[in-house]
């Protein structure tokens, strides 16, 4: 069961399926992934709590091979919804991404990376 927190920071564990929408988190490290059919319009990665200069980027996967980077390395902005703070990281992407591909973001200094499965 998914429940919503604020600014596309959800909580579920694993990898959640999307059609080229969906959320999931792994631990403090979360993604937010909007569009439709295989086109990706935006990306989101949030990270509970507030760090100063937190650093998050996002890459693409098939199966459990990298593929290549979508968006490099980018600075995040603090913010607090409902009394919950966190740093969130944005991208445009509008890009179609391959079926079953993963879009997956991770922190510098964190060891986690969730990632959504884009599927049709």
């Amino acid at each position: 069961m998914c429940v919503t927190v604020s600014v596309m920071a959800l909580g579920c564990l694993g990898q959640a399926p999307a059609h080229a929408s969906g959320t999931t988190e792994d631990g403090p490290v979360g993604i937010g992934v909007l569009g439709e059919g295989l086109k990706v319009r935006e990306v989101r990665a949030t990270l509970d709590g507030w760090e100063a200069g937190a650093q998050a980027r996002v890459s693409l996967w098939k199966g459990d091979s990298y593929v290549r980077m979508v968006r490099g390395w980018t600075y995040t902005s603090s913010t607090e919804g409902h009394g919950h703070k966190f740093e969130v990281a944005k991208w445009k992407i509008n890009k179609s991404f391959p079926h079953r591909s993963r879009l997956c973001v991770e922190f510098k200094g964190h060891d986690r990376m969730p990632c959504v499965t884009i599927k049709r």
